[in-house]
């Protein structure tokens, strides 16, 4: 009974969390994840319409229904899904896949958990990477989990309603995160990573002529670029202000956010936000705000703010969502400069380990019928085809996320003509496969995140002493987590 009646507590947390923050770290272009967005775009202040795709629903008849509810509003990423139910529907008319909108992840589970409790649930629910715990813990009024694993669901078929079954052939960054207890819980859709972004024009005009790669290497890229005549106007380099950028760096020194295998070999239970590494890197962030390189737009999780800063050429480099990949490339070729794409820098000083993901999966209802089942399962398995896959990467800068999109890609010579798209990938590939440079699963993920995200604000804003600020974080957060497993819990 307390698991049950703790799924409300929870979900309040989680949207106090959220309230007027993005909905994952992979904010860039919806915000974040995932702005200044030229090519696909959301934000998660925007209003929660809710509209449901009408377009096949009077000649669709008889067909079942699957709907899908997804955490994007803008025209580029919510008119791809729905032309791709168009596609699904016009290849099995005995179905009916209808997408509907929402303006934030945090917005689509509070609704479906209300559709849950009314007996009406959606088939499909899209939600975000930082809240996997919680929707593992998720159950309904009788106790029964919310979702089913889609590794269950599918068991051994390797095609469902004709539709090749791609899960095994997810990307092996996405797989190791939202692989639990041996299942692949969700399907993988929007899978992004830190990358960054330079303009070439700046950089060469200072005698760079490749990204830097290191802390040490950004700080003299730095020196060098302020120190020209027409030096960018706000400072040299920026990034938002977001607890998912504390994380990356972390994964690249090897360090776990929490215990338990970063949550993976049993349930987190302490938090580490205070480690010499978490301290190295805030104190490296504030040291570049402090000399006037590091741009901080005074605002938190200012997706929209940094990605604006960067395409004025009001700033040479840009830390960001490589979700945003096709977007920022093009706006340099519209205002005339030269955007290259590489790994975010990591420290010298420390062997590099690897970065995460970021970005949300597609999450299959529990308790559906066997026809409602195999037509969401072979929809899942029909929108991330090879060539569904491949056109999604092309549209945004989320990975292809299964290794045929990425072999079609190479195939039709694509990261040839444009070598930015194949970063995030290359960066994902080159991490280890260990807790660090996998992910943290931990409850209150997103709650935990905006501690992380206060407290860089006051040392960035306030000059206070960085030990200091995160070990009062440390408390805080483990407060944070220590209320959610009182709930949750074993």
């Amino acid at each position: 009974m307390k698991r049950i009646l703790a799924l409300l507590l929870v979900l309040a947390m989680l949207a106090a969390a959220c309230g007027g923050s993005d909905d994952s770290a992979d904010n860039a272009t919806d915000a974040g994840d995932d702005t200044t967005d030229t090519t696909a775009s959301t934000d998660d202040t925007a209003a929660d319409s809710g509209d449901e795709s009408d377009g096949d629903s009077e000649a669709a008849g008889d067909a079942a229904t699957i709907e899908m509810w997804i955490a994007f509003s803008d025209d580029a990423r919510l008119g791809f899904t729905r032309d791709r139910a168009a596609d699904f529907n016009e290849l099995h008319p005995e179905y009916n896949v209808v997408v509907t909108e929402f303006d934030s992840y945090n917005t689509v589970f509070e609704q479906a958990q209300l559709a849950i409790e009314d007996g009406n649930p959606p088939e499909i629910i899209h939600f975000f990477e930082a809240a996997t715990q919680e929707a593992l813990d998720a159950v309904d009024g009788d106790g029964n989990p919310i979702f089913k694993s889609v590794t269950e669901a599918i068991g051994d078929r390797t095609e469902i309603l004709g539709e090749p079954v791609v899960l095994g052939d997810v990307v092996s960054a996405a797989t190791k995160y939202y692989t639990i207890d041996g299942q692949l819980y969700s399907m993988p859709w929007n899978t992004s990573s830190t990358t960054m972004f330079s303009n070439m024009d700046i950089l060469n005009e200072a005698g760079i002529t490749e990204p830097p790669a290191t802390w040490a290497e950004v700080e003299a890229a730095c020196e060098a670029i302020m120190a020209l005549p027409d030096a960018p106007s706000e400072g040299c380099i920026t990034w938002p202000n977001h607890g998912w950028f504390y994380e990356q760096s972390l994964g690249q020194m090897g360090v776990d956010l929490v215990n338990n295998d970063n949550g993976r070999s049993g349930r987190a239970t302490e938090i580490f936000l205070d480690s010499p590494e978490a301290i190295d890197y805030i104190q490296w962030w504030s040291d570049l705000e402090n000399s006037g390189n590091y741009v901080y737009t005074g605002v938190q999780r200012d997706w929209d703010g940094t990605s604006a800063a960067f395409q004025a050429q009001n700033v040479a480099m840009l830390i960001y969502s490589s979700s945003d990949t096709t977007a920022l490339t093009q706006a340099g070729v519209d205002n005339g400069f030269e955007v290259k794409s590489s790994f975010m820098p990591y420290n010298q000083d420390i062997a590099y380990e690897g970065n995460l993901i970021g970005g949300a999966t597609l999450w299959l209802a529990n308790g559906l019928s066997e026809t409602e089942e195999d037509g969401a399962l072979a929809f899942l398995n029909f929108f991330s085809n090879p060539e569904n896959a491949a056109a999604w990467h092309q549209l945004t800068g989320y990975i292809p996320i299964t290794n045929s999109a990425v072999a079609l890609l190479e195939e039709e010579g694509w990261y040839n003509e444009s070598p930015n798209s194949a970063v995030a990938s290359d960066q994902l590939d080159a991490a280890a496969d260990t807790p660090a440079a996998t992910g943290a699963l931990v409850g209150n993920f997103v709650a935990i995140r905006d501690v992380v995200t206060a407290a860089i604000e006051d040392v960035l804003v306030n000059d206070v002493d960085v030990a200091e600020r995160m070990a009062s974080a440390q408390a805080e957060a483990q407060q944070q987590l220590d209320d959610y497993n009182e709930l949750f819990g074993e």
